[in-house]
């Protein structure tokens, strides 16, 4: 097929890469210029999203928030002026729900279908294709666009109606934070008393406290390798619309502030852009403690 693909950071740059790997013709869009690689590979570099909506039949969205989508959709020289009828928009990004039924009623008025699809896997995932895609829209977009998830990820579920997958990503990342600060406390506390928190952590993994974030996320705190897979921002963002939406629901979500508080914290200390594992940082301030083997006992005083 033909595939746009707008937004070439650091998930698209693996996941445009993939569907060019599974001999689909892309053409190329992004705030910086496109990707060498993926230009090498036979990807097309185009200069607007009109030109990537004119020349592709699918055009796949993965830009950072709410307003990027809403720009590259119906900016000046956006994607909505080269639709024509008939055609796909696949919204790839973490958005607010409320305003992706806006986006694909807009889309659908041009004749043209919509899906919304967040990912979860973070860079890791995109670049082994193994990203869970939450998909909202229609079944008949849907199977029309599967085949390019399937390349993308190895969990692609459709949930519903447009704006039920960014529901569902807005519900991933609310137990991801909530996971990341409760294995950061568990890990500090350890650490704390006096045991050691790999080998703490490497008997947890064997129990019912095991997960994925306490396997690579723990080993990120205890080894203090902070770069970003998923930056401390990017999850402040993702938080921002839970907590917006449970007030237009009428509803509490009290850990879920308190996870979006210790990420406030880290980024007034200037952390804003390490990975969401660098949370402890915040409880360790709190405890005057860091979480490694090799600082039994070390305070961050």
């Amino acid at each position: 097929m033909k595939v746009g693909f707008i937004g070439l950071g650091t998930m698209g740059i693996p996941m445009a890469g993939h569907l060019i790997d599974g001999g689909h013709e892309l053409y190329l869009q992004s705030r910086r210029p496109v990707s060498e690689e993926l230009v090498i590979k036979g990807g097309h570099a185009c200069r607007s999203g009109r030109e990537v909506g004119e020349l592709s039949e699918i055009i796949i969205i993965m830009v950072p928030d709410t307003p990027d989508v809403e720009a590259v959709l119906f900016g000046s020289g956006g994607v909505a002026e080269g639709l024509k009828a008939g055609k796909t928009v696949v919204d790839m990004s973490s958005i607010a729900p409320i305003a992706t039924k806006d986006f694909a009623r807009r889309i659908n008025k041009l004749g043209c279908d919509y899906l919304d699809a967040p990912v979860s896997g973070g860079e890791v995932g995109a670049k082994q294709a193994t990203l869970t895609i939450m998909v909202g829209g229609s079944e008949t977009a849907f199977a029309r666009v599967k085949p390019l998830f399937d390349l993308m990820g190895k969990n692609v579920n459709l949930i519903g109606a447009n704006g039920d997958g960014q529901t569902a990503k807005v519900a991933n990342q609310i137990i991801v934070a909530l996971t990341i600060e409760a294995v950061a406390e568990a890990l500090l506390f350890a650490s704390k008393a006096g045991a050691d928190p790999a080998k703490v952590r490497k008997a947890l993994m064997g129990g019912f406290a095991s997960s994925r974030i306490l396997e690579v996320h723990g080993e990120r705190m205890i080894n203090r390798t902070f770069d970003p897979g998923f930056r401390i921002e990017l999850h402040q963002k993702d938080l921002n619309l839970a907590l917006s939406g449970a007030r237009a629901l009428k509803m509490s979500l009290p850990n879920t502030a308190t996870c979006q508080e210790l990420f406030n914290a880290c980024a007034a200390r200037g952390s804003a852009a390490l990975d969401h594992s660098a949370l402890v940082k915040s409880l360790e301030e709190l405890a005057n403690h860091e979480v490694s083997s090799k600082a039994q006992g070390k305070t961050t005083a």
